[in-house]
């Protein structure tokens, strides 16, 4: 007959083990003898050898006892059971592998894969790392609201920057943004480029935001981004509206003024 260390040796578990297995009902627990031990005989060392098997091989110590007792055809439909629930979390757990691959770099933290290669673009177009940064936010902002349509989004951007004018405005921003003037005089020659390009895109219909035109929030949030990262883009968001122009990421025409009397 073995004491509870003999037994829980012979096993290969621990004692704490055991005396957990007697708590929950797995093992029942033996009278002590005249000494005020516990002794084991091969019955319990047999229920035990079943048990740590099936706890090694996943089993929820909760349904642990109930496949001691059953049959074997019951048996084998928890094993199955199990083995499905197993199999889903390996599934699981190799998707979060997939994400954690992904998230190597803090890069790609949020981000849809499609816009990494433009923000590598940007870099080779002399676009300094805090506007790039600012264009990843942006994205990620973006990809919150409408995750679907950023893959269609991003040959039109790449087609931008063919443009002479939106890398010499992405360049201008970066040295502004780059330097410590408050009011940096070339705010103005941005907002121009900027006014520049709304009025063609406004001319061209490029301009028509379909659903998005309906949906606000995802622009309010990119625009109030750029104003808090640096409080010179409200400035510049006050030059875009001299020349007719409001918000930063969706640009909107302004009315005309009222024409006023004539003499």
């Amino acid at each position: 007959m073995l004491t509870i260390g003999q037994l829980a040796a012979y096993v290969g578990v621990t004692a704490r083990a055991v005396r957990h297995y007697h708590q929950i009902g797995l093992l029942p627990e033996p009278e002590r003898d005249a000494s005020g031990y516990r002794r084991y005989g091969p019955t319990a060392v047999l229920s035990l050898i079943k048990i740590r098997t099936l706890a090694d091989a996943g089993v929820p110590l909760s349904q642990i006892g109930q496949m001691l007792e059953a049959d074997a055809s019951t048996f084998a439909e928890a094993v199955q059971r199990i083995d499905s629930r197993l199999r889903d979390e390996i599934e699981r757990l190799e998707t979060s592998r997939e994400h954690i691959a992904q998230l190597a770099a803090l890069e790609s933290l949020a981000l849809p894969p499609e816009v990494i290669p433009y923000l590598d673009r940007l870099r080779e177009i002399g676009v300094s790392e805090r506007m790039v940064e600012g264009e990843r936010a942006g994205w990620i902002l973006l990809a919150a609201r409408w995750p679907d349509r950023i893959g269609a989004l991003m040959p039109g951007k790449f087609a931008q920057l063919e443009d002479p004018r939106v890398v010499r405005l992405y360049r201008v921003l970066s040295e502004i943004y780059e330097s410590d003037a408050s009011d940096d005089p070339r705010l103005e020659e941005a907002a121009d480029i900027m006014a520049g390009l709304a009025e063609e895109a406004y001319a061209s219909g490029e301009m028509d935001f379909g659903e998005a035109a309906h949906d606000d929030l995802p622009f309010d949030l990119m625009d109030t981004l750029v104003v808090e990262s640096d409080p010179r883009a409200a400035r510049l968001l006050d030059l875009m509206r001299e020349r007719g122009w409001a918000r930063w990421t969706r640009m909107e025409r302004l009315p005309e003024p009222p024409a006023g009397p004539q003499a």
